[in-house]
């Protein structure tokens, strides 16, 4: 029943007709809540075998036992006490409890459907709002109108029934968050899905919050180093960026979010890492894989398989960005990746497509741009007032044929700050990762580069484009001048040694080495099958021999011209003994 504020009714459901002095109390009760008189209309409930219930619009005030008992259940809950004081804080609570009723909002399942709920009665329920159904089932409301609203359900739609009682709670969704959380696995609902026991969790986070104001961040201008050499050399992100990963089908797009997560190791950066519509199988490797190379202890996996309702695999990215912010708002560093963000829209188009929401372009809802950019847009590198932490965020997107100008693809490049393109025929050449030159761009560029890496790249991107535009014109002729040969040798042997294989990501001293005996044009000396082998002797080589300018680029950034010179010698001496070691062989 829904509340006319001018004209308030009261309706006093018991099994016995209640005294006059009974009446008396309720009628004083009422002019002291509403400041004004109240009618009290009586109805016979059977049901009801002691106490009173009293329903004033939407307000229901339960006087019987068991609405008593339910407000004492949520009266402990909010107590959340440590396992061991848990007894003497549960009698103090016992005592201390004043058994008043405070009114709550009751509605009314309408209709409910697989993932999707309606609900008549609930006047002052609000957008996000947690609704708790009698069954014990969650949903969130998404979508409010006159009569009525609607929500998604958090569990099993099949125990909730036509006419059963839906309460508000008053509390937007949110996401438990803490330290705890590190090293484990963890559904949509911050609940542990690893077998490795409960998770004490500091406070809780909305998933759903306005993203960091203009003030209150700051330039982005410290390096997310991935440790792949054609992504830090010529892509480079920066602690605070949004940078897109995207590309077909099995281009490599997860293995470049992976071995970003394993360069992190030793660097004070939690990672989290948000899997939405996946094989249960595939995640639980990825988390063996992961935890083999020790990066569990700083990584949280988020996990909302395919198997998952579509209410999961919707609020799954924000539950993991609630995680991130927590510790964003802590000072500290942040890598968060969604994977991936084409399979959180179809879960959302679903969703909306159940809601009635009229679909637009290819029958995703008009509101789809804004799903991802308030998701997107709270990460940031916040200013030192509040911390100077910082949340980066790699969304990965799947693509139809390459097609970049697909509705969901374009919708997040002009929400990122770059994207990695990955290219079909470059993965199946064997070119991994596969990252195609033309279409990738970082739009923070040099900033996130330190000054050594900077200096070392120097014209690498350029070089590699002009080599793939002669390679273009090149193909179909036979005769070629010397210069142009040497132009392609040099292109290929680039292209050979952007070449890395998985979960081998390099230290910044690493990449600086071979980037500068590339440019210095050392590896157009070395047959192509030879490059990887002569790289990893080059990398020995001048660890040895030169160990201050690798501390030097790893600790402070810096690379002198003095320090280039020697690279180049030294390379030019490895060659020489990498030549005397294949002939000896």
């Amino acid at each position: 029943m829904r509340a006319d504020r001018g004209h308030l009714k009261a309706v006093l459901c018991s099994a016995k007709q209640p005294s006059p002095e009974q009446l008396k109390r309720f009628t004083q009760f009422l002019t002291e809540k509403y400041k004004r008189k109240v009618p009290i209309t009586w109805a016979r409930d059977d049901a009801l075998q002691t106490g009173f219930r009293l329903q004033v619009g939407s307000d229901i005030y339960d006087w019987t036992p068991h609405g008593r008992l339910r407000q004492f259940q949520d009266y402990l809950r909010a107590l959340r006490p440590g396992q061991e004081e848990l007894l003497p804080l549960m009698r103090e609570a016992v005592q201390e409890w004043d058994p008043s009723v405070s009114p709550e909002e009751i509605g009314e399942v309408l209709t409910v459907g697989s993932e999707i709920c309606t609900v008549g009665g609930l006047e002052h329920a609000q957008y996000g709002e947690i609704l708790l159904f009698d069954s014990g089932v969650k949903g969130m409301v998404q979508d409010l109108r006159e009569n009525d609203l609607s929500c998604i359900l958090f569990g099993d739609s099949q125990e909730i029934k036509a006419g059963s009682m839906v309460r508000r709670t008053g509390k937007t969704a949110a996401m438990r968050v803490g330290d705890g959380f590190l090293g484990r696995v963890v559904d949509a609902l911050g609940i542990p899905v690893d077998g490795k026991g409960h998770i004490e969790a500091e406070t809780h986070f909305p998933i759903e919050s306005p993203a960091p104001g203009i003030l209150e961040r700051q330039p982005v201008n410290t390096p997310m180093e991935t440790g792949l050499l054609a992504i830090d050399s010529m892509f480079p992100i920066g602690r605070g960026q949004r940078e897109l990963i995207i590309g077909d089908r099995q281009t490599g797009k997860t293995a470049i979010a992976l071995d970003t997560i394993l360069n992190q190791k030793g660097k004070n950066v939690v990672c989290i890492y948000v899997a939405i519509g996946q094989k249960t199988s595939s995640i639980a490797q990825m988390v063996e894989n992961l935890s083999r190379r020790g990066a569990m202890e700083y990584t949280t996996v988020v996990s909302a398989p395919a198997g998952a309702s579509a209410a999961l695999q919707y609020i799954a990215p924000y539950a993991g960005c609630a995680l991130g912010e927590y510790f964003m708002r802590q000072g500290r560093d942040v890598l968060i990746v969604y994977d991936d963000l084409s399979k959180h829209a179809i879960a959302y188009r679903a969703l909306s497509l159940l809601l009635e929401r009229s679909p637009g372009r290819e029958a995703y809802p008009g509101d789809v741009f804004y799903l991802h950019s308030r998701l997107l847009e709270r990460s940031a590198h916040l200013s030192d007032e509040l911390g100077g932490g910082s949340m980066t965020a790699l969304p990965i997107v799947e693509t139809q044929a390459g097609d970049v100008s697909a509705y969901i693809p374009t919708n997040i490049i002009s929400i990122t700050d770059g994207q990695i393109f990955l290219e079909s025929d470059l993965f199946f050449a064997g070119q991994r990762p596969a990252v195609n030159v033309g279409l990738s761009v970082s739009r923070v560029g040099g900033d996130a580069q330190t000054k050594a890496m900077k200096s070392a790249a120097g014209t690498i991107r350029l070089d590699l484009a002009q080599y793939r535009e002669m390679e273009v014109f090149t193909q179909f002729s036979s005769d070629l001048d010397d210069a142009t040969k040497r132009q392609l040798n040099y292109g290929q042997g680039l292209m050979r040694l952007l070449r890395q294989p998985q979960y081998a990501p390099f230290s910044q001293h690493q990449q600086v080495i071979i980037l500068v005996a590339a440019m210095g044009h050392v590896f157009g000396e070395v047959a192509l099958d030879d490059i990887d082998d002569f790289r990893d002797a080059l990398i020995a080589y001048i660890e040895e021999e030169a160990p201050d300018i690798c501390r030097r680029a790893d600790q402070t950034g810096q690379l002198f011209e003095d320090d280039r010179e020697e690279i180049v010698a030294l390379a030019k001496e490895c060659l020489g003994k990498f030549r005397e070691r294949k002939r000896g062989n």
